[in-house]
């Protein structure tokens, strides 16, 4: 069972694992390079996750055709938004959580490669009603 613990524990591993990946290569990269270390990182550490996964749209019991894919849906529940901007900005928030509501995701992050620290300035983390459902331990 999924707990707000579980989520806790996970999104830590996934950012440990980015700042693995921008320790090994830095900064200043195209998103697709972090992409591809960030994968071999995750595999490495065991977890599950698709990658450039669809998300789906569901209007009035019809699927509907979108282009929306999410960088990495860790674990069945994290949705993980991979970045290397200037800043993260309104637009990304806005794009993590649309896949964070409609994968029915708890939790999700955005990973900004374009940064000094990952921990101190390069991930934004965020919760959305499903996560305040879910049982604390």
């Amino acid at each position: 069972m999924i707990t707000q613990k579980y989520l806790n524990e996970l999104t830590y591993e996934v950012i440990g694992a980015s700042i693995e990946v921008h320790k090994a290569i830095g900064n200043g990269l195209l998103e697709k390079v972090y992409h591809q270390c960030l994968k071999e990182e995750l595999l490495q550490r065991k977890l599950n996750f698709f990658t450039e996964m669809k998300v789906p749209l569901q209007y009035k019991n019809k699927e509907l055709s979108t282009d929306l894919r999410c960088d990495l849906y860790v674990e069945n529940c994290l949705v993980v938004e991979l970045k290397t901007v200037s800043e993260i900005n309104a637009m990304h928030k806005a794009q993590l959580l649309t896949y964070m509501k409609l994968l029915k995701a708890p939790k999700g992050i955005i990973i900004n490669f374009n940064c000094f620290n990952i921990f101190k300035d390069g991930q934004k983390t965020f919760v959305n009603e499903y996560f305040r459902l879910l049982p604390e331990k």
